[in-house]
C-alpha cells in the first residue's frame, strides 16, 4: 500500500470506509468481507458502534485515528485475522480475548454449544471441555447452565492463561481451567458430558494456506494424515472418564461425520448421531457411553 494509495482517500469516515473496503477486497476477493472488515476496524479505532459510522459519515478522523486505521488495513491486506488486529472475538453472548496461541472462536462452534445444551443432564452436571483454547465452549455453557461444574483443559500454558483471563472478563470464574495434554492431568474421575473442538484438519490440506488459519497454531488444527488422529484418541480414552450414560460431543469437518460415527460405534458408544449446521453440513457428532 503506497502513500499514493492512501492519499486517494479523504480523512472522513465515508471516504476511509470506501477506500479500505476496496483495497481489502482487492487483496482477497474470495473472502468478500472487505466492507465488514473495514467497519470493524474503523469502529475499533474510533471506539464506537457501527451505527455511528452511518450517522456521521462526514466526520473526519484525527491524525492518530487515521494512522492507526490505515496501519490495521495494511495488516488486514496481508492476511492478518481481524480478531488478532482488534484483540477479541464475540462468541455466543461473550466477548473473548484472543491471541496467536489459540484458535479464533468461530460461529460454527456455537452448534456444539447448542447441541450440548439440548442434552438431558443432571442439574449439577460435571462437564469437561477438552482443548479449551480461549475457553469459548466452557464459558458459553457456563452462561447457560450456572449449576454445571465445568472444567476446561488445554496442553498450551498460554491458552490456559487466556481462558482464565476470559473467565474473569466475563465474570465466569467458577469455570476451572488447567493445563493438560488431553486427559493426562485430569483428576476428576467421571463426567456427565465431555465436549471438544479438537484438531481435525489433514496435514496436507490446502485449507492450511488460506484465510485466518495461516496465523493460528498448527497444533490446534492438524491431526495426522486424515485429520482424525486426535479424535480417535479422544473417543478411545474418554470412556475412562464418562459416567454411566454420559455423552461425548465432538466438532469436526463437514465431510468427516460418517467415519467419526464409525469410530464411535467401534468403541462401544451408542445412540450415535451427527448434527448439521444451517447450511445442512454435518459439523457435530455425539454419542452416549454406558459402563458395563
Amino acid at each position: 500500500m503506497s502513500k499514493a494509495d492512501l492519499s486517494l482517500a479523504a480523512s472522513n469516515i465515508a471516504a476511509q470506509l470506501h477506500w479500505a473496503s476496496s483495497v481489502i477486497t482487492q487483496s482477497a476477493p474470495e473472502q468478500d468481507s472487505g466492507l465488514l472488515d473495514s467497519k470493524i476496524l474503523l469502529c475499533y479505532c474510533l471506539n464506537c458502534e457501527q451505527t455511528y459510522l452511518h450517522t456521521w459519515p462526514e466526520k473526519n478522523l484525527n491524525d492518530q485515528q487515521l494512522q492507526q486505521f490505515q496501519s490495521l488495513v495494511a495488516q488486514r491486506m496481508a492476511g492478518h485475522p481481524i480478531a488478532h488486529l482488534i484483540g477479541y472475538r464475540d462468541f455466543w453472548t461473550l466477548r473473548l480475548q484472543v491471541s496467536s496461541a489459540t484458535l479464533i472462536p468461530r460461529p460454527e462452534t456455537e452448534l456444539l454449544v447448542e447441541t450440548a445444551l439440548e442434552l438431558t443432564l443432571p442439574v449439577n452436571a460435571k462437564v469437561l471441555d477438552l482443548g479449551t483454547g480461549t475457553g469459548a465452549i466452557a464459558l458459553a455453557l457456563a452462561t447457560e447452565r450456572p449449576m454445571w461444574q465445568i472444567w476446561g483443559i488445554d496442553k498450551s500454558h498460554a491458552a490456559v492463561q487466556l481462558a482464565k483471563s476470559n473467565a474473569k472478563l466475563n465474570a465466569l470464574e467458577s469455570v476451572d481451567f488447567a493445563q493438560s495434554d488431553w486427559f493426562s492431568q485430569v483428576e476428576e474421575p467421571l463426567f456427565d458430558l465431555i465436549v471438544s473442538n479438537p484438531p481435525y484438519v489433514e496435514q496436507h490440506s490446502p485449507y492450511l494456506h488460506q484465510g485466518d488459519v495461516r496465523f493460528e497454531p498448527l497444533s490446534a488444527l492438524i491431526s495426522g494424515k486424515d485429520g482424525l488422529d486426535d479424535i480417535r484418541f479422544i473417543v478411545a480414552q474418554a470412556k475412562q472418564y464418562l459416567s454411566d450414560g454420559a455423552y461425548l460431543v465432538l466438532e469436526h469437518g463437514y465431510s468427516q461425520d460418517i467415519v467419526i460415527r464409525s469410530i464411535l460405534e467401534s468403541n462401544a458408544y451408542v445412540d450415535v448421531l451427527s448434527v448439521s449446521d444451517f447450511n445442512g453440513l454435518p459439523r457435530v457428532s455425539l454419542a452416549k457411553f454406558y459402563r458395563k
